[in-house]
């Protein structure tokens, strides 16, 4: 069971390793408040357990202080802050500014103001936690997708910045993940070639962040790290 009685925000909670977190999060005695952008089956299994389920669109900066609006009407206080909400847009010809304008929106300014005005919350619940949800690919770069890599590298600069803000109150961390899981459409010959990236060579699942995430929520000790979870990518 949770230590406070107080909810976790998990943002980008409506599939996959969001899902997962939540329901693992609901399993282990958390309330959950849980967003979503686009409705999907998971979050009826969500509402269905008491899970505080509500939509937000972090395009702007008008619906991302919009959403801190609505979370403050249905809570007064927050045991951790978990950014999970992502997206994963290459920059087209043409089209390179709009791209890079929404992946900082969703992996920079969403966490940074959601961060700022929700510190309140936070410090009313003993512990507290944020977590930002990075990715490995951030350490080294991507000539695919430049933008996307920068914000998520911004993400992390962000643990940093905010880890030293809110201490010693609010521990401030982040998870870097590689591959987790497969989409259903990866075929056999993406699937071992992305495999052979890794020391490693398996898709782990979402429990392994899973894990990562609750060892930052118990252990009282770390706060400024950045998990890295890559089946030992760094080594090839």
């Amino acid at each position: 069971m949770s230590a406070s009685s107080a909810p976790i925000l998990i943002t980008g909670a409506s599939q996959r390793v969001g899902l997962y977190c939540a329901e693992r999060l609901l399993d282990d005695g958390y309330q959950v408040i849980a967003t979503y952008r686009r409705e999907r089956d998971g979050l009826a299994r969500l509402r269905e357990r008491g899970a505080l389920v509500l939509h937000a669109d972090f395009a702007n900066e008008a619906a991302i202080l919009d959403f801190i609006t609505q979370l403050k009407s249905h809570t007064d206080s927050l045991r951790a802050i978990v950014h999970n909400a992502s997206d994963w847009l290459s920059e087209t010809p043409g089209d390179e500014a709009a791209a890079f304008q929404q992946l900082f929106n969703v992996h920079m300014l969403a966490p940074y103001l959601i961060n700022l005005q929700c510190a309140e919350l936070l410090r009313r619940s003993t512990p507290a936690d944020i977590v930002h949800i990075s990715d490995d690919v951030a350490r080294k770069g991507s000539a695919n997708r430049p933008a996307y890599c920068a914000s998520k590298a911004g993400l992390d600069n962000l643990t940093l910045s905010f880890a030293a803000k809110f201490a010693p109150q609010i521990k401030v961390n982040a998870i870097a993940p590689a591959l987790l899981m497969f989409n259903p459409q990866d075929d056999a010959a993406y699937r071992a070639k992305t495999l052979e990236k890794s020391a490693l060579g398996i898709e782990p699942g979402p429990h392994v962040l899973y894990q990562s995430l609750r060892y930052l929520l118990d252990n009282p000790y770390v706060t400024g790290t950045t998990l890295t979870v890559n089946g030992g990518r760094h080594l090839k």
